[in-house]
């Protein structure tokens, strides 16, 4: 995290005296950059599922072919082991970030490999495809959380009055390149050629990669450091132990694979398994942490709160990009006051509703601030798990509709994602923010990755629920996942003065 000193007011704007919206240009640089990223990553995500059920059973009628033809089931613990993957990814990408090239670097090498995994996704077969989602997943994990940490990098430190609102600006750019990726990407990948729309991804991320090629000066000297850099022994140790872990990982698929037994699950089910588990030891591992002061320890206590509330909600949410694309393809009508559209495009409306109401949000809570009327992260967060609980209370109405047949009103989608994206604005860039606030000092590129495991272990129930055969769509988990966010949004208001109380002087 930036301290307060003389260096970090030097660093907060570009040599120049230039600014962007108010503020440090280097927050152009970094806008830029994530805006194109995220155009190539949601782009392909909103392919994902219907590559992966096209041609099979699950696909809908006159739907392009040539896909996977996997049934729902599958398809969906896919994509959900995927988009856990990439947020997985994260923390490690963050280590490398603190103890091996620095946020710059990281973020330079992760451009190259995203670029390569969109590639690999163009190129036809099975086996270029999950290559491609590997590489994909790997390159997002190292420049998410470092990415992130060069945005807080920027200012003068947690008190600085600009910083959650340069956390705003940088949340702009993610959903600037989502609206924009589902009209091309997805309209092209689906209705037209798989292939060629993730290429189109691939030339996304070397538009980014260029831009922050181009605009690194811009930011703060700070991003170029290593500020815990692995010793000699630790490198050798972490190389021997990694170089151990391959080999028996080739070891046992190699005997799966030669018994005849593998099946895709053998892959799925441990990375489903692993992705529950990883968030839960690294979280414990930072907790029992001996070189932490108390404040830090009694900040972590605080922040598992946070985590929990987190994971319930992207459970939930990430769903969009599965569950309900596939109810969007199945059972919504493709026309809306007699203009037809592509189902992928409705991956375009939480970005859109995001870029409307973020500054209203933003102004929203600056108005109420000045009236000490602000509720504080805790509230905020309480907001969103009930919000996106509703949401899919509401799902259940256009769900029983369609149950004899009929194709519902794009309005249901419209509606249930509108909602989920009020809830998003009151949790996720608060949750952004408090997590560069409440990390410990010797954890600060490694606390963004910690902040996007709670997406992974989210996605990892999602997929857990699917491997086991759940169907997803059906009426009765729908109340039941709605259920529990409600509870969840309402355990954590209930609990919040506690929470506050270990936050500590965080706000």
């Amino acid at each position: 995290m930036a301290s307060k000193t003389l260096d970090a007011d030097v660093t907060s704007a570009s040599p120049s005296g230039k600014t962007f919206l108010g503020h440090p240009r280097g927050l152009a640089t970094l806008f830029m950059t994530e805006m194109w990223e995220r155009f190539s990553y949601y782009g392909m995500r909103a392919l994902l599922i219907y590559y992966l059920v096209s041609g099979g059973a699950d696909a809908a009628v006159g739907s392009q072919g040539g896909g996977l033809a996997m049934q729902a089931t599958t398809a969906t613990a896919i994509y959900s082991v995927y988009v856990s993957m990439v947020y997985l990814m994260a923390y490690p990408g963050g280590w490398f970030g603190d103890r091996v090239w620095g946020a710059r670097k990281t973020v330079a090498i992760a451009g190259f490999v995203i670029m390569s995994g969109h590639i690999a996704l163009a190129v036809p077969g099975q086996a270029a495809f999950f290559a491609g989602l590997l590489l994909v997943a790997l390159g997002s994990g190292l420049l998410k959380a470092n990415i992130s940490t060069m945005v807080g990098q920027l200012y003068n430190g947690p008190e600085d009055p600009r910083r959650d609102g340069g956390f705003t600006v940088f949340y702009m750019s993610i959903n600037l390149g989502a609206f924009v990726a589902p009209f091309i990407i997805g309209t092209i990948g689906k209705e037209y050629n798989w292939h060629l729309g993730f290429g189109i991804a691939a030339v996304g991320m070397a538009f980014g990669l260029v831009q922050f090629l181009l605009g690194s000066r811009h930011l703060s000297p700070k991003s170029s450091k290593v500020p815990n850099p692995l010793k000699p022994a630790e490198r050798n140790s972490l190389l021997v132990k990694l170089g151990i872990a391959v080999a028996a990982i080739a070891v046992f698929y190699a005997a799966i694979v030669g018994l005849g037994v593998y099946t895709l699950n053998w892959a799925l089910v441990p990375l489903t398994v692993a992705g529950l588990l990883i968030p839960i030891a690294v979280l414990v591992r930072i907790k029992r942490d001996k070189d932490l002061s108390a404040g830090e320890q009694s900040k972590m206590s605080a922040y598992i709160w946070f985590f929990a509330a987190a994971a319930i909600f992207w459970m939930i949410y990430d769903q969009g990009g599965s569950t309900l694309s596939l109810f969007a393809d199945k059972k919504t009508a493709d026309n809306l006051f007699g203009l037809g559209f592509s189902a992928t495009w409705y991956q375009s409306l939480n970005p859109l509703f995001v870029m409307a109401l973020a500054p209203v949000f933003a102004w929203l809570w600056l108005w109420l601030s000045r009236r000490n009327k602000e509720p504080n992260t805790i509230v905020k967060f309480s907001m969103g798990l009930v919000l996106v609980g509703a949401s899919f209370f509401l799902f259940i109405i256009p769900m029983t509709m369609a149950d004899n047949g009929t194709l519902v009103s794009p309005m249901w989608l419209v509606s249930i994602y509108l909602i989920q994206t009020i809830g998003e604005l009151c949790l996720s860039p608060v949750g952004l923010s408090v997590t560069t606030k409440m990390a410990p000092q010797k954890y600060a590129s490694q606390m963004m990755g910690v902040w996007f495991l709670a997406v992974t272990a989210g996605d990892c129930t999602t997929s857990l629920l699917s491997l086991a055969g759940v169907n997803l769509d059906g009426n009765g988990i729908i109340a039941m996942q709605a259920s529990l966010a409600v509870l969840a949004g309402l355990a954590v208001f209930g609990y919040r003065k506690r929470v506050q109380a270990l936050m500590g002087d965080v706000h």
